[in-house]
This record gives structure tokens, C-alpha cells and sequence, in this order.
């Protein structure tokens, strides 16, 4: 995966420096060259000797050595890279890459590079939320940077919360899930949908479910970040995207999901429907806003179109098509069920059971089934996490079908 790969590494001025020799040693044990590019302030955190003898390779940290006279080239150091990583990305650093701004030899580098960047940021919990550097890292994510979100914990102000620079074991994990992933998903069209489905009664009033969409956003960033073209149908809700390779439509209704599943699954080879769709709507739409009156209302409801079925119909042979199933009774069973009726690949079961798990949590909890009925159960985890377990299952499934 990261064997023989190029990675230079940038450090920044924050606390979670020391974690920079943890994250080297790692790479180095991996099979990847490193580089390390540090800015000023980060070696007052760690010393660019522990790098340059972890890495074994000279620490970078001036345009010009003084000693020697040597120029350390940026532009070649950006072209030489497969990879840049920043980590730990200070919020300085982070406002000065979503400016433009180059006063010092790492960001000369991050302006020079042409390979794929990714960005763990670390800072106190109300510098990350600050409105600033909020639409600092849009910024920098609309360029089409990867972050590596920051987690939650105690941090070197004595708060608790977010902005813990990622653990380095699960840093280099996620490297080597999005290399290993970039020959099989490269180039490859994947379709997924996310969110809930609103169904209207009235001008105003509407039908809907809990559904935050996170689930399906993060599979559409896993996605991508594996390399594939991706196009995300969204039912409403406040999220958005970070990667430019993710295509977003958004709908609303059930009956505009469905619409725009038709257009869009027969060139896809991969579909992950994890929306969550109404299954039922309204027979008639009220004009204009109801009043209230002192009389009950009957509202009739109706079925809506089965998208998953019709579109299980119509799969092709080396198309890809993977369902989503919120059970609360006789889970695996039900899924089971859906697996087969609807001519899926895979299932992903959730459980509302399952504490942690289902709408608007940050985690699930996930148990796969295919077609052969093998079953794999996940942990409890965030939906990142989830998300790169769904995309490895399907890179195993394309991998045992060649």
C-alpha cells in the first residue's frame, strides 16, 4: 500500500507536534520515503533532529541553508511527493493555506504540489468551531485537500471536546485504505444517496424521518477519496461536501429521488443506496397552507415507488448494488429478506437497538450480509470508519469477482 511511496511531511506549530515521530516511524515501517518540511514554530514543539533521524532524511525548515548555501527546492520537493501530509495542521497554517499566503518553506511546498494533500488539523476546541477557521478549512477542502477530522478528548488547554490531532496508527490505516483502494475504484462511476425524503401535506407542512444524512455523506467522501467519480442524491439537509470528485444533486421528495436514481444507475458500477426514503406520501397535496379548524383530519397516505427493488430489476451483471436496512425486531432476518427480494450484493443492517447507532449519531454499528449469507459484524465506530468498512467490502467483492 504505502511501500515505495513518497510522502513529505509537514508539521506545524501545535502541541500534537510530538506526535509527528510517532507518525514518521510508522510511515518509515510502512515502506514509505519521508520527507519532513516543519515550519518555525514546530520546533519549539519537537526537535528537527528526532525527525531527520526517524525519517533518514535532512529536516527541512528554511528556504536556504545558511551553512551550506543549499536551496532547498520547493517546487522539486512538491513535484517529488505522492503525498503531502500536514499534521498536525495549526489553524494558522490552515488560514494561510485557504489564502494563498507563502511565508515560509512549508507552505512554499503545499503551493508547489500536485499530488494529493491531506490535512490533520489540531488546535483547541473553540479555535476549530471558531466561524474563521470553519470557512478556513471549506476553503482549503474546496481545493480539493483531504481533512483527516480531528477527534475527541482531553485537550492541552485542560477542555474537553474536539480537536485532538488523529492518532497516528489510524492515520497511516486511513493512507493505506485510500492507496490500496486507488487501482480498483480509480476511474470507476459510483451513485449514492443519502438523507431523508420530505413528503408534503401542505405548502408548508411535510413528512419525513430522522435521517441526518451522515451516513451516506461519509460513504461519498470514502469513495472518492479512494479515487472514484462520485454522484451523491441527497434528500434535505445541512451537509455538505469536501471532495471536488463528489458530484452533489439534491432532491427532496421520494418521487425526486427516484427520478434521479433512474437517470443516473445505469452508468454507475457501483450504488450505495443508504437514504432513507419515505414509504409512504401523501394522495393529494393541499393548496396553499391548511387552516386549523376545529375538526380532526383524515390524511390518507399512499405507497411510494420502491426504488431499491427497480433498481435491482434493472442491475447488469458487473453492476455493483448495495441496500440498507434500519431494523428494530428480527434484524437479520428482515435483511436477509430485503438481500435477496431486491437482488442486492451486499446489505448493511443497522439496529436501532444498537446504542450509538442509527439517526443523527455521529457512530454506527454495522453488520454486512451478501449473497453467499457470509456475515461480518462491526464495532461500534464513527461513520467515517463505517464508511471505509462499506468501501472495502465492496473493493472485495469487485476483487473476488475479476
Amino acid at each position: 500500500m504505502l511501500k515505495g511511496k513518497k510522502i513529505v511531511l509537514g508539521v506545524t506549530g501545535s502541541i500534537a507536534a510530538y506526535k509527528a515521530a510517532f507518525l514518521v516511524r510508522l510511515l518509515v515501517k510502512e515502506g514509505a520515503e519521508v520527507k519532513v518540511v516543519m515550519t518555525a514554530a514546530a520546533k519549539e514543539f519537537i526537535t528537527p533532529l528526532t525527525l531527520s533521524v526517524l525519517s533518514k532524511n535532512p529536516v527541512l525548515n528554511e528556504f536556504a541553508d545558511g551553512e551550506t548555501g543549499w536551496w532547498n527546492n520547493h517546487v522539486e520537493l512538491g513535484l517529488w511527493a505522492d503525498l503531502f501530509l500536514i499534521a498536525p495542521a495549526s489553524a494558522n497554517t490552515i488560514a494561510k493555506m485557504a489564502n494563498g499566503i507563502c511565508d515560509n518553506l512549508l507552505l512554499a511546498v503545499y503551493l508547489s504540489a500536485r499530488c494529493p494533500v491531506y490535512i490533520a488539523p489540531a488546535m483547541d476546541l473553540d479555535m476549530l468551531k471558531h466561524g474563521a477557521t470553519a470557512d478556513n478549512l471549506k476553503r482549503v477542502v474546496s481545493f480539493g485537500n483531504k481533512i483527516i477530522a480531528p477527534t475527541e478528548g482531553e485537550l492541552a488547554s485542560g477542555l474537553v471536546g474536539e480537536g485532538r490531532m488523529e492518532e497516528p496508527e489510524k492515520i497511516v490505516v486511513l493512507l493505506n485504505e485510500t492507496f490500496g483502494g486507488d487501482a480498483v475504484l480509480r476511474k470507476k462511476k459510483v451513485l449514492v444517496t443519502a438523507g431523508p425524503t420530505y413528503e408534503k401535506i401542505d405548502a408548508v407542512r411535510f413528512i419525513a424521518n430522522r435521517s441526518s444524512g451522515k451516513m451516506g455523506f461519509a460513504i461519498a467522501e470514502a469513495f472518492a477519496e479512494g479515487g472514484a467519480e462520485v454522484t451523491l442524491i441527497t434528500g434535505p439537509t445541512s451537509l455538505s461536501t469536501h471532495n471536488n470528485a463528489i458530484k452533489k444533486i439534491e432532491i427532496e421528495s421520494a418521487d425526486e429521488m427516484y427520478a434521479a436514481c433512474m437517470k443516473h444507475f445505469d452508468d454507475a458500477d457501483i450504488t450505495v443506496m443508504s437514504a432513507a426514503v419515505g414509504d409512504y406520501k401523501p394522495e393529494h397535496i393541499a393548496n396553499g397552507k391548511m387552516k386549523k379548524n376545529a375538526e380532526d383530519i383524515n390524511l390518507k397516505l399512499i405507497r411510494t415507488k420502491d426504488i431499491v427493488a427497480e433498481l435491482g430489476a434493472r442491475k447488469k451483471k458487473k453492476q455493483v448494488l448495495v441496500g440498507f436496512a434500519l431494523e428494530t425486531d428480527n434484524e437479520k432476518e428482515n435483511a436477509k429478506e430485503k438481500l435477496g427480494k431486491k437482488n442486492l450484493d451486499f446489505i448493511v443492517l443497522n439496529s436501532l437497538n444498537d446504542e450509538g447507532a442509527g439517526f443523527g449519531y455521529d457512530t454506527n454499528k454495522i453488520t454486512i450480509i451478501d449473497k453467499q449469507n457470509i456475515i461480518k459484524e462491526f464495532t461500534l465506530k464513527t461513520k467515517r470508519e463505517v464508511a471505509k468498512d462499506i468501501v472495502n467490502a465492496v473493493i472485495e467483492m469487485i476483487n473476488k469477482n475479476k
